[in-house]
């Protein structure tokens, strides 16, 4: 039976092939388009979806994350995200790599202008805000991209425009 670190880590790089395919077809034309005036840009979406595994170096390695108030980062094309998701997942490998039992089990607060508003244990908030996170705003991404006629690969099975069960 795996341990929670190994699922979790499991899970984790289950699901980035899945990220780096969706993340693969984000057209660097498009950086800039918005589908709604209080949406984030696809490129702003992008980058953030790119840096989410980088979480898990900061819910690992820190006892507590407060996110700044410094705006969404857009990047300057598509390779620009994609490399950045690559570095971000080998932060990720790296930080699980020193994570032990005790420490997994210990807790991780978020806090905002000085105020807790969560705390929990490291392998909670590696579920929920690195993984789950990351599959929420990968969605969204996806819907970014169909709204842009961008075909769309498999993440959990075939899509309209990518069916290995159809020749």
């Amino acid at each position: 039976m795996l341990s929670l670190i190994e699922a979790i880590q499991k899970e984790f790089r289950d699901e980035v092939p899945a990220t780096r395919r969706v993340l693969e077809r984000v057209p660097t034309e498009k950086l800039g388009w918005k589908p709604h005036p209080k949406s984030r840009s696809l490129g702003e979406l992008a980058f953030h979806v790119a840096n989410l595994p980088g979480m898990a170096d900061r819910i690992i390695n820190f006892d507590e994350f407060s996110p700044g108030g410094a705006p969404p980062q857009n990047a300057g094309s598509a390779d620009e995200i994609r490399a950045a998701f690559e570095k971000s997942v080998g932060a990720a490998e790296q930080a699980f790599a020193k994570l032990d039992e005790q420490r997994a089990m210990g807790d991780w607060r978020l806090v905002y202008q000085g105020r807790e508003i969560v705390r929990k244990s490291r392998v909670a908030a590696l579920r929920t805000n690195m993984l789950n996170h990351m599959y929420h705003h990968r969605g969204q991404l996806s819907v970014y991209l169909r709204l842009l006629d961008v075909p769309l690969p498999m993440v959990y099975g075939p899509t309209a425009d990518e069916n290995p069960f159809v020749k």
